[in-house]
């Protein structure tokens, strides 16, 4: 592994994260270890470092960090709950998602877990202020609370509408059908098995080492410091903290087969369609693209401090993780060019 230490040691902190089809968002924490090894070709980290340099320039990034994983070995460092009960017959898929989480109140159409994934119940997202919630939440049911009583936007499997809130959803219906609280079952079933030593709630109250700044940047471009936001209401879509360590070692584990069976990662890679077979440009939990004509499956986010991406390319056996401590910072490209570098 190698840390680029002029980039890496500045603050960083990273957002919306999948991890095994429950999108959370995982506020980073700075590495701690910098050995300046790389399986890469010396020519290529050099490319990649000229990269990540430039892109920080364009974008006025204060802080990013960057892991490089090829053919499932970690080469350069700078939903999925739900698929495991599905798997283990615990869970169905295209059942009411109240039989799991009798806290959301029955609506005018079914929701499923299914349609939840693929951003297709008709839930509806973020609104107003309410990213930046200072209330703290002790369950994630509580957490439900926020929406759960607005009528749905449309009749399921009509239209695709992005909803971090459908994936709290699909957090209270994980502790239903596993009978454990979703924090104690993603760590006993995605973290452990993936090695991931260091992620953890980010507990607002809890003093986290090495948790990282986050900036925002004024209409005048002056960076200035985040806001507060308590993340308790919504742990299953964005109340993690973790490190790009973390997540390309949970990209490994999900390659590996560690996770989920190959043929449930295929579904969970796989595009979604409406009633009427309009294809969507979502699988269960990733966003499905192109690059290159190959086949991309990734997913990012911001919220107040952070931005993160992980991007795929699996016909490659590739993926790049990227974290930053600026909300909406624009690093999407960044992966693509990245993954150029790498296979050029």
């Amino acid at each position: 592994m190698l840390l680029y230490n002029s980039i890496v040691r500045k603050t960083i902190r990273s957002a919306s994260i999948l991890l095994l089809l429950i999108s959370f968002s995982v506020a980073a924490q700075v590495p701690v270890t910098s050995p300046n090894t790389s399986a890469l070709p010396p020519a290529k980290v050099r490319k990649i470092e000229e990269a990540i340099r430039g892109a920080m320039e364009r974008g006025g990034i204060p802080g990013m960090s960057v892991a490089v994983v090829v053919d499932n070995r970690l080469q350069w460092v700078n939903g999925f709950g739900m698929m495991q009960l599905a798997e283990r017959g615990l869970l169905n898929l295209d059942a009411p998602v109240q039989n799991y989480c009798p806290a959301f109140p029955q609506k005018q159409w079914m929701v499923t877990a299914r349609l939840l994934l693929g951003h297709l119940a008709g839930v509806r997202h973020y609104r107003g202020d309410e990213t930046d919630i200072t209330r703290h939440y002790n369950s994630v049911a509580e957490g439900l609370d926020v929406f759960k009583n607005d009528p749905l936007l449309s009749m399921p499997g009509t239209q695709y509408i992005y909803s971090s809130y459908g994936f709290n959803l699909l957090g209270c219906a994980v502790e239903g059908a596993s009978g454990e609280k979703f924090t104690d079952y993603i760590r006993e079933n995605i973290y452990v098995p993936a090695h991931m030593e260091r992620i953890q709630v980010d507990d607002i109250f809890a003093i986290i080492q090495n948790r990282a700044q986050g900036y925002e940047r004024e209409r005048s471009g002056k960076l200035k410091n985040s806001g507060l936001v308590d993340t308790s209401y919504k742990i299953p879509a964005g109340g993690l903290c973790s490190t790009v360590e973390d997540l390309a070692r949970f990209t490994i584990a999900l390659r590996e087969g560690a996770l989920v069976k190959p043929q449930m990662l295929e579904q969970m890679w796989t595009k979604q369609r409406t009633m009427d077979e309009r294809e969507i440009p979502y699988g269960l939990g990733w966003e499905i693209g192109a690059h290159g004509g190959m086949k991309t499956v990734y997913h990012g986010g911001a919220q107040q401090r952070v931005s993160t991406l992980l991007y795929t390319i699996p016909q490659k056996n590739f993926t790049v993780v990227i974290m930053s401590n600026l909300e909406d910072a624009r690093i999407s490209s960044l992966a693509a060019q990245i993954a150029d570098i790498v296979f050029d």
